[in-house]
């Protein structure tokens, strides 16, 4: 499997900047808590939520376990459709179709609507370095493309930025004056991507979910620029990952009605856009050619672990991102990979190497809010603990560190040790306290407790000693 090419990057070292970035801290804690609770607004309107999330477990999972008939499934039914399928078992496969089909179809000016997928494997970059001119619609992606940055998110690309940043960003591109006004300044986002839309050739999409039965891709979105993405152009390319099936259209229901809950605390989002063919006789819009491109790029290596298999089930709505208090203290590029989040410290470990993401399933407090807020009840804080166990076994951890934990293991089977041990614990924290009890520092095996905060003294009493004078 090709590897990303973006640059190795050290967490802890991001994560620290991250963290002490007051901007960027305010900007995520205010986008995410306002879509959490959006999410929770629109859960209790819900009959029976939790049954809904069994439901919505239950289909994803027996998908992935039968992902062969399916896909066989989908297959048929796209090429009855008119449609023509490419598989793509990784991202420099999946790259090169799309660029085949262009240079095949003569297709030069190309617009793209947002899809993690071809954010997963560069595809925009890929094209631009061929010659071709490729403009990201989504208002979110069209910012992250001319300032030349990523995305942060799952589901809000730029929620890192800020009014005044974009304003800068446009004021450059567009060599206007600069205007912070909203209203101002997706009006002129908008006046760019309409000849954008009337000039295009080719137009690219992800897709939410895919439909085995009818052969179809949901796309779904707020702006309309996906549905100008798949109308407008003569040929319609859609690159989706493999784990996007969904059985029947029914199924597709069930999908629906959680991802805008949980995704932005929408009831629904405002397109739904359905498709899956070239132009049919008698119809005034759509492409000539439609072409689905189907991703593994790691995809097929998670599904061959029963353990690990359910992680796939993700509709990526970003709602473990939302309720994550790590993220929120960090943003989205410290975790170096296009999925970010308590998702994402599975997803890119898994996708893309453990090696290479390491540090990722040690990003978390493993406080449990992320399961409880996936749709698809993804087991994410019990993923997330075996994968720190596959870092052990894989021996991947420091040498250092696997002495502490030893020791630390040593210690925890005798009472007597633990006590001694509890002892000297407080007596060296209250040591290090100043007159307000509180820790600005602590040694280097222990300086990421107070690296970005004071740290309170412990206790005169262990709660055991409490516990025993109580009971």
């Amino acid at each position: 499997m090709a590897s990303l090419s973006l640059p190795q990057v050290d967490f802890r070292a991001a994560a620290a900047e991250g963290a002490a970035d007051a901007r960027l801290r305010e900007a995520v804690r205010n986008n995410t808590l306002r879509k959490q609770e959006g999410r929770e607004a629109r859960w209790t309107e819900l009959p029976d939520a939790q049954a809904l999330r069994e439901l919505a477990a239950r289909i994803k999972q027996h998908t992935l376990e039968n992902l062969d008939y399916y896909l066989r499934q989908l297959v048929d039914a796209v090429r009855r459709n008119g449609g023509v399928v490419h598989f793509a078992a990784d991202a420099e496969q999946a790259r090169q179709i799309v660029l085949e089909i262009a240079q095949q179809t003569g297709c030069r000016r190309i617009i793209k609507s947002k899809s993690m997928a071809t954010e997963e494997i560069e595809l925009t970059p890929h094209l631009e370095r061929a010659g071709l001119d490729v403009v990201e619609t989504d208002l979110g992606e069209f910012i992250i493309q001319v300032s030349h940055d990523r995305p942060s998110h799952l589901v809000a690309p730029i929620i890192h930025k800020d009014r005044r940043s974009i304003a800068r960003v446009f004021s450059e591109y567009f060599h206007a004056p600069y205007n912070d006004d909203p209203p101002a300044l997706t009006q002129q986002a908008r006046l760019f991507l309409r000849d954008k839309f009337r000039r295009s050739e080719m137009g690219i999409t992800g897709g939410n979910f895919l439909v085995a039965q009818t052969g179809q891709v949901c796309v779904v979105e707020n702006e309309g620029n996906a549905r100008q993405s798949l109308t407008t152009p003569r040929v319609l390319v859609s690159l989706v990952g493999i784990e996007k099936l969904v059985p029947r259209m029914s199924d597709l229901a069930v999908m629906v009605k959680l991802l805008a809950r949980s995704s932005t605390g929408q009831i629904m989002t405002v397109y739904t856009n359905i498709f899956g063919s070239p132009r049919q006789n008698g119809e005034r819009d759509g492409p000539q050619e439609f072409h689905l491109i189907l991703l593994d790029n790691g995809r097929s290596q998670i599904l061959g672990d029963p353990e690990y298999r359910e992680v796939l089930r993700c509709i990526r709505c970003g709602a473990c991102l939302n309720v994550c208090p790590v993220f929120r203290s960090i943003g989205g590029h410290a975790y170096n990979s296009v999925y970010p989040g308590p998702i994402g410290a599975l997803l890119s470990p898994l996708m893309f190497g453990l090696e290479r993401y390491k540090d990722l399933p040690q990003a978390t407090s493993l406080c449990g809010a992320c399961g409880e807020a996936c749709p698809v009840k993804i087991d994410i804080p019990r993923l997330l603990i075996s994968l720190r166990r596959d870092m052990v076994n894989r021996r991947l951890s420091g040498k250092l560190e696997r002495l502490i934990y030893r020791l630390w293991a040593w210690g925890l089977q005798s009472r007597f040790l633990y006590r001694v041990i509890g002892a000297l614990q407080r007596w060296d924290l209250r040591r290090r306290a100043d007159a307000d009890g509180w820790i600005a520092r602590l040694p280097k095996l222990a300086a990421g407790w107070t690296a970005q905060r004071d740290m309170p003294a412990a206790a005169r009493r262990s709660f055991h000693n409490i516990w025993k004078d109580r009971h």
